[in-house]
């Protein structure tokens, strides 16, 4: 396994604080040639420190006003219960959805303009044939986002 040294840590850093930054305000930041920064970015990317780039798409309206929603999904296969996953990928406002231990199978992030439309989405996966059972709470504020 390889790993990091200081200055690739400095690296992802000021990346993921700004993905959009310059290969020369890098070089600057971290006292590295413009050349360098780009070698160790695609070093970094070739060993899987860096997976890939996302773009989150918008409506062109900056507004970021979101109700957030956790929902705890039970399925009723853990095993075979791939549907359950397939249908949530194609669900937009779901951000992030993750497979847990302990007595809940899934954990599902979703984020909607309005409640209403969280409630229509917790509906459709309620509804799922691979669903036994939800619990949906919603997020009062956000203190750290990344």
């Amino acid at each position: 396994m390889k790993s990091l040294d200081r200055i690739d840590e400095q690296l992802l850093a000021e990346l993921k604080a700004n993905s959009k930054i310059s290969h020369a305000e890098l070089s600057s930041k971290i006292n590295l040639s413009r050349n360098a920064v780009r070698v160790r970015i695609d070093r970094l990317e070739r060993d899987g420190f860096i997976k890939g780039y996302t773009i989150v798409t918008g409506n062109g309206n900056v507004s970021r006003n979101l109700t957030t929603a956790l929902m705890f999904v039970y399925r009723k296969d853990r095993m075979r219960g791939g549907d359950v996953l397939n249908s949530l990928r194609k669900i937009p406002e779901v951000v992030a959805c993750d497979v847990m231990t302990g007595d809940f199978d899934l954990v599902v992030r979703v984020e909607a303009e309005k409640a209403d439309r969280i409630r229509q989405i917790w509906q459709q996966i309620a509804d799922m044939p691979g669903v036994r059972d939800t619990l949906t709470a919603f997020a009062l504020s956000s203190i750290v986002r990344k």
